[in-house]
């Protein structure tokens, strides 16, 4: 339970992007507009996978939702962000600060698990074509992605646990625009360093062990792609790896250099322009690296603008 009677504070000050002057409005337009391209493009690939019969397959079903992931993610800290851009340092109470790390670390760990089981995807696509009905079928990919989503909740939940339970009786500016934990963990008084154990600890298991999994799915899959006698089918096996192997790389680099180091070792500063990286940048690789070089999802956009076209016409 949050311990809302262990502190001497009821409000946070997100200072944001203050220190960046008569820049802040730049950055409010740039931001606003990868906000707004971000939004469209995983909501639109949500829709175009819903209604394309052709993209009704297992990889597709868990893109769709990694995309509602990342648009739920982007929707509890980008608006609030901006609004910060043009009125200012804002004022967000205990709750509502444990409230958003609470979502924000749920959704991001969703990401991580739900990346894991697109691994295992390909990994059963290319390395036991034959079963690939059996295996993903509609019960088992239902039991990956509840899985997913069940773990990213438990785990959001455990590590706004460990740091809500600490005492914050200094000072409440957040040197930053979300509640992220570094910058929060920051600000709490006393001894932190089991707190700090605990947020390393579950950092851990979510970053390392779900990048084991991906890491095992291609080891097989590397091992498969080389057994394949023609050089033309060992790129077209690799090249419906390589999209996910991007965002794998991307996602996995920046949360580990924010998550995976010690407290001694933050400078909020620097850690707040890495994590516009994986907030702003990040989830709109979903629907451009994954999505849209792929040429099933092409197809169907180009049916669904032509179809909007001729039913306007």
């Amino acid at each position: 339970m949050i311990q809302n009677n262990a502190t001497c504070l009821h409000d946070f000050v997100f200072l944001g992007f203050s220190s960046f002057g008569e820049l802040q409005l730049l950055l409010f337009v740039l931001f606003l507009s990868l906000y707004l391209v971000t939004i469209t493009s995983n909501i639109f690939i949500i829709i175009v996978i819903r209604l394309d019969s052709h993209l009704h397959t297992p990889m597709y079903l868990f893109l769709s939702f990694l995309s509602f992931s990342e648009t739920c993610y982007t929707l509890g800290i980008i608006p609030r962000m901006l609004s910060g851009l043009v009125m200012g340092g804002q004022v967000i109470s205990f709750m509502g600060c444990a409230t958003q790390m609470f979502f924000s670390a749920s959704w991001a760990c969703t990401n991580c698990f739900l990346l894991s089981v697109m691994g295992f995807d390909r990994y059963v696509a290319i390395c036991a074509p034959l079963h690939y009905a059996s295996r993903m079928n509609p019960t088992v990919c239902a039991q990956l992605v509840g899985t997913s989503f069940l773990s990213g909740y438990l785990f959001g939940m455990g590590m706004t646990l460990v740091i809500f339970r600490l005492s914050f009786c200094s000072s409440h500016e957040i040197q930053h625009f979300f509640c992220d934990t570094p910058p929060v963990l920051s600000l709490a008084c006393g001894d932190t360093r089991l707190s700090e154990l605990g947020i390393l600890i579950l950092s851990l298991l979510v970053l390392l062990v779900s990048f084991f999994l991906i890491s095992v799915s291609y080891v097989y899959i590397l091992v498969a792609i080389l057994r394949i006698p023609s050089a033309d089918g060992r790129r077209k096996a690799f090249s419906t790896c390589a999209s996910h192997l991007t965002v794998v790389v991307i996602h996995y680099g920046c949360a580990s250099f924010m998550y995976l180091r010690p407290k001694a070792s933050y400078s909020l500063e620097r850690d707040q322009l890495i994590a516009v990286t994986y907030t702003v940048a990040t989830p709109l690789l979903n629907p451009i690296v994954y999505s849209l070089r792929n040429r099933a999802v092409q197809t169907a956009l180009r049916n669904a603008f032509r179809g909007n076209l001729l039913g306007k016409g």
